[in-house]
């Protein structure tokens, strides 16, 4: 079968297929026009895999798994304490908020210096708290793709006010008024779908490449 009916019987997209394939976990036999050729134990491997990853295994771990150096079993327990950490941090920077609620801690009464030196010691202890350039590089990375987007957008929207006013001023046939003016709006859409998905990936953590898949 072929990508497209692949994705449809998966639920993923032909990148997240092709990703796979990159990563090795996923081995696609070519048809004698080179084409590849899906059948139904890829589309049992993709099933699988896009389980996995919805558990969080990480990439490298079910390349192991299928290379028959790591059980599911083994991956799982893992995972499981993985999450036991997460919750244990988590409840960690609880108490230390409740800590600050309880104190009836405001603006002017924070003692920065303090909270740091406290949260240091957590640090220390194995406390993850937020990283806060990671969340500024990704607020950088959105203006980025906000400004460079509207840019082309304003461009085309000026353009499409020019074509219109040319049409005004030397009048033409609707059809090819409407054939002019569609270029530059189907950009626009264009733009702003690549826009969205942009900022979606940026959100979704790009650092961690494996983690959109």
């Amino acid at each position: 079968m072929k990508i497209k009916q692949v994705e449809e019987l998966v639920g993923i997209t032909k990148k997240n297929i092709r990703f796979y394939e990159d990563q090795g976990l996923l081995e696609v036999k070519r048809a004698d026009n080179g084409y590849r050729e899906y059948g139904l134990e890829d589309v049992k491997r993709l099933q699988e895999i896009r389980l996995l990853r919805k558990l969080a295994i990480p990439i490298e771990d079910m390349r192991q798994m299928y290379g028959g150096e790591k059980s599911l079993r083994s991956c799982l327990e893992f995972q499981m304490g993985e999450m036991e950490r997460q919750k244990k941090n988590l409840r960690q920077i609880q108490a230390f908020c409740e800590e600050l609620l309880n104190a009836d801690t405001s603006l002017e009464t924070l003692n920065a210096p303090q909270c740091l030196e406290q949260m240091e010691r957590l640090e220390k202890e194995g406390t993850n708290f937020m990283d806060i350039r990671k969340t500024d590089v990704h607020k950088k990375k959105i203006m980025g793709a906000a400004l460079g987007g509207g840019i082309m957008i304003v461009f085309m929207a000026a353009m499409i006010g020019f074509m219109v006013w040319g049409c005004m001023e030397d009048p033409v046939p609707i059809g090819v008024m409407l054939f002019m003016i569609g270029i530059p709006a189907a950009v626009i859409i264009g733009v702003i779908a690549a826009m969205i998905g942009r900022v979606r990936e940026i959100e979704g953590g790009e650092e961690d490449e494996a983690s959109k898949y």
